[in-house]
């Protein structure tokens, strides 16, 4: 894999997380959302006048145009794999960002997939 190739990969993968980060923002403070069709419209106006809620949206369209990029050039094998490093992104940053835990266990699941990833790269 070429270094085109990686960066488009690793570009997609940082704006698919802070698309979810960004989606993550837009209902933090609103608590569960309520699945029933009467509370909706309150709902839906709330989220629409949210920014992040934009941010976030934006940020996956751009990132399937990367994405779409990436695969023109290498196998959907070698590419789809790499898509857990938005995972390892994710947790980090949701860490520094929310608070949320980032305990042993989900530290010792992110070193594994930082080497699983590296060794299906390498090969």
């Amino acid at each position: 894999m070429n270094a085109l190739t990686l960066s488009l990969i690793l570009t997609g993968v940082s704006l698919n997380a802070v698309a979810q980060l960004a989606l993550k923002a837009s209902v933090r403070h609103m608590g569960p959302i309520a699945l029933r069709l009467g509370g909706a419209l309150p709902v839906v106006f709330r989220l629409i006048v949210e920014p992040a809620l934009w941010l976030g949206l934006g940020c996956y369209v751009i990132s399937v145009v990367f994405w779409l990029l990436a695969l023109s050039r290498v196998d959907v094998s070698v590419a789809y794999p790499m898509l857990s490093l938005g995972y390892v992104l994710n947790a980090v940053l949701a860490w520094w960002l929310f608070g949320e835990a980032l305990g042993p266990l989900k530290l010792a699941g992110i070193g594994i997939i930082i080497f699983g990833v590296f060794v299906l790269a390498r090969g």
